[in-house]
């Protein structure tokens, strides 16, 4: 028996399903259901708002689902520990904050897969300009009346002054804004963050209008199958403690995430048939493309330890940690009110590429994600990784009990191009980091250290110490070929009353961090599922290498 109908269900209360949330149920007749398998975001923990308490989330399981890879075979056989937000607001809750839109190449190579035509760059930047509030204003490329806040940092340690000196001695431009006319150079990196506030999707979109009459929200429910008529979604199941629920709806719209939402479709009934009538689940629809293609970029710190006192490393003491709480807590000012990284790059590693295939994230401390220092003292690192990987994984359940986690392969370092860009990513960062502009401050190389030197040597290093960057995408690609999952308007393939909002979709994996893409494609999406006229295109140009483009 279906408990109540709905006309949206939405399945996921993360970043995607936070704007979808918030953009159907502005028409008052709209009856919306939030289904969110985590807890809400309790404004009282500090783990989830302070900003530089970011490792907190991360290195915990209350918000957190705590996905491992496989055993990675080119990564010495090392699971790889992959964090996804199970919590109201999902990983913008435990992200590390960083704002990058990507390259508008990305979106072009987008618009090239056929009957994409309508995902080109012209045409998704006005959804990203729609609802950012980029606090420096606005301008061509950013808007300034939309509820997700972005604060340029100060860029205030010395630190920041070597690094931008030492890429431009390196041979490497600045760039006023990595998110604007041109990303390739570096400079500050915008941040998701209000008032020395983490602000995430669920207070940006959610939280204004959770008190709608036509809205509910309901934390701490698994769904755990997508019900179907035929080929006709009409409804959800889900569990909350150890009762079930099931709920019907007019559209179901999966906003899982590039983990859960394939994990889900083949739950129910569509993926590969064969593996599914294996797992004795009766088959909805054969899409073979169902958590395939699973691309993410892979990351490495190259660490330094510092000669001079001037890094973040004192606040790390616990004797500090309570005044800088307070200032926190009391003024939303200090050490505690930033991410730290504040500034990176993007940058070609050959003449060869149209637009840049390495990030950099600059950190003014040699420090893991779990919070563990390299070498006691003081130190400093740059994070770097390949962006346009030809790396492909899988996420596949491998049983029918929704309880039990899927198998996750990301086969990091199995192409050869990957290899060669990893190869060139280290030397590159060498070069950028033994500039003059760092001799005051460099002391010895604590990772991947001097006596890593061959090509060989080097991907043993990314082997054991690369992590990911925390950025799993495109196992729901988008298109209309043989392994597409949905149709430019996120439609599910062969089935009615069914879509999919959020990383999976992407077709290829974007230049940088993916939360504003994915917040772009939820915006996107709520105005095709409303049938709203699309925002106009923009006609703002931008950089390549040897020219503009507009």
């Amino acid at each position: 028996m279906f408990k109540k109908h709905y006309d949206y269900i939405i399945i996921g209360g993360g970043s995607a399903g936070s704007v979808l949330a918030n953009r159907l149920s502005t028409n008052p007749e709209n009856r919306v259901l939030v289904l969110e398998a985590g807890l809400p975001d309790f404004k009282a923990d500090f783990r989830i708002h302070m900003p530089a308490a970011l490792t907190y989330p991360l290195a915990g399981r209350m918000y957190n689902w705590w996905y491992e890879s496989e055993p990675e075979p080119w990564m010495h056989n090392r699971r790889v520990y992959q964090p996804r937000g199970k919590i109201l607001g999902g990983s913008s809750c435990i992200n590390g904050m960083i704002y990058i839109r990507g390259n508008p190449l990305d979106y072009e190579k987008w618009s090239r897969e056929p009957g994409l035509e309508n995902w080109d760059y012209a045409r998704c930047l006005p959804y990203f300009q729609r609802f950012e509030c980029r606090l420096k204003g606005a301008d061509e490329h950013h808007g300034f009346a939309g509820p997700l806040y972005l604060t340029s940092p100060e860029c205030d340690n010395p630190l920041f002054d070597a690094f931008f000196k030492a890429v431009q001695q390196a041979g490497y431009p600045l760039t006023k804004d990595v998110n604007g006319y041109q990303q390739e150079g570096f400079g500050p990196f915008d941040r998701t963050c209000y008032r020395g506030r983490r602000w995430n999707a669920a207070r940006a979109y959610v939280h204004p209008v959770k008190n709608r009459a036509n809205l509910r929200i309901v934390c701490r429910a698994h769904a755990t199958r997508i019900l179907f008529e035929g080929n006709q979604a009409v409804g959800v199941a889900y569990a909350r403690g150890k009762k079930q629920f099931k709920v019907s709806g007019g559209e179901i719209i999966c906003c899982g995430g590039a983990i859960n939402s394939p994990s889900l479709l083949q739950l129910s009934g569509i993926g590969n048939a064969e593996e599914l009538k294996t797992l004795g689940i009766p088959v909805v629809r054969d899409l073979p493309g169902v958590g395939e293609n699973l691309q993410d970029h892979l990351e490495v710190y190259v660490q330094y330890a510092c000669k001079q006192p001037v890094s973040l490393f004192p606040a790390l003491k616990w004797w500090r940690q309570p005044l800088i709480g307070a200032q926190w807590l009391f003024q939303r000012k200090g050490i505690g009110a930033s991410n730290h990284f504040e500034a990176g790059g993007f940058i070609r590693s050959n003449d060869q590429l149209e637009y840049p295939n390495l990030q950099y994230h600059f950190l003014p401390i040699a420090i893991r994600y779990d919070g563990s220092v390299a070498q006691g003292g003081h130190g400093y690192q740059v994070h770097v990784g390949p962006m346009n990987t030809d790396v492909r994984g899988t996420v596949k359940i491998h049983s029918a009990d929704p309880m039990v986690y899927p198998k996750i392969k990301f086969n990091y370092l199995s192409t050869e191009q990957e290899r060669k860009d990893w190869v060139d990513a280290i030397r590159a960062t060498r070069r950028i980091m033994t500039q003059q502009a760092f001799d005051e401050y460099r002391g010895a190389e604590l990772a991947p250290g001097d006596k890593v030197q061959s090509d060989k040597e080097i991907l043993d290093f990314v082997g054991r110490e690369g992590e990911s960057a925390y950025h799993p995408s495109c196992t729901c690609k988008m298109g209309n070929d043989a392994m597409a999952v949905v149709d430019a308007d996120l439609k599910v393939h062969g089935v009615r009353n069914l879509r999919v909002v959020d990383a999976s979709v992407m077709p290829h994996i974007t230049n940088g961090n993916i939360y504003a893409p994915v917040m772009m494609i939820a915006e996107k999406a709520a105005d095709t599922i409303l049938g709203n006229t699309p925002l106009a295109p923009s006609q703002a140009p931008y950089y390549i290498h040897g020219g503009e483009k507009s």
